[in-house]
């Protein structure tokens, strides 16, 4: 799972769409779904977990686990 699959799996159980949450932090259009090939940085994945109420080492361990779930 990438780090977009984490964000979309937290917002979904939040009720919140990515379009949301990027209109809500004055993110450009896209720029989270970016995070699908590309990681984000520091900052802006911490802002994303802060909107969301969870901790930026919750998604990153999120994405991790379903990358070692898709492994095996």
């Amino acid at each position: 799972m990438t780090i977009y699959s984490a964000i979309q799996t937290v917002a979904k159980t939040k009720g919140v769409s990515i379009y949301r949450i990027e209109k809500d932090l004055d993110l450009t259009t896209g720029r989270i779904s970016k995070w699908a090939r590309h990681d984000p940085s520091a900052k802006a994945l911490q802002r994303v977990a802060d909107y969301l109420g969870v901790t930026s080492t919750y998604i990153l361990d999120l994405s991790r686990m379903k990358k070692e779930g898709n492994q095996k």
